[in-house]
């Protein structure tokens, strides 16, 4: 991977519900972060609450990015099934900016098999790389509730994983700028 130097990565989260606002919020502590939402109203109100030097909310601003982390609604559809369309929306938005070096991180709730069998052909076919040779792959379950102050991003455990060592090396380093001690790493 080109970009070793984890304080040189611009994070770009990808929906700014419940679980992307505080990673928000956490990640622009430390690093350049950007906000996207497709909800234009959500974002003109952040940007009224939220403003620091190291937060961006212009959708331009993520070709910029290197590090993506896609945390989207993954709701459940009136059949029981995971209603994925909010998922491979975002995956394609990721895909159509996505450079050599970059690292995608799921976020969003899924089953097995999602990342594998369904984003990652999206990110290689849009985008024109191959993941684990130009782009990498990590997967980070969202694991906070909805309004609890008690179980915080920075004090609840968070698990991380990737395709390769080396991604899994930079992510958790990146994951552990924001996170208290509370931390799983899986290959």
């Amino acid at each position: 991977m080109e970009n070793t130097n984890n304080k040189e990565f611009e994070i770009a989260i990808i929906g700014m519900g419940y679980v992307g606002l505080p990673l928000f919020l956490e990640f622009s502590k430390v690093y350049k972060t950007i906000g996207f939402d497709i909800d234009r109203k959500k974002i003109d109100k952040l940007k009224e609450e939220y403003n620091t030097s190291n937060m961006t909310y212009c959708s331009d601003d993520l070709l910029h990015s290197n590090f993506y982390i896609i945390v989207v609604p993954t709701p459940i559809d009136s059949n029981n099934k995971p209603d994925l369309s909010c998922l491979l929306s975002a995956t394609e938005t990721v895909a159509k900016i996505l450079k050599k070096g970059d690292i995608v991180v799921y976020e969003s709730t899924v089953y097995p098999g999602v990342t594998e069998e369904l984003c990652i052909p999206i990110l290689e076919r849009i985008s024109k790389l191959t993941v684990k040779k130009d782009f990498q792959i990590g997967y980070s379950p969202e694991r906070i509730n909805c309004n609890d102050n008690i179980h915080t991003i920075r004090n609840t455990v968070k698990i991380v994983s990737s395709n390769c060592d080396e991604a899994l090396d930079i992510i958790s380093s990146v994951y552990q700028n924001i996170i208290m001690n509370n931390f799983k790493i899986c290959l």
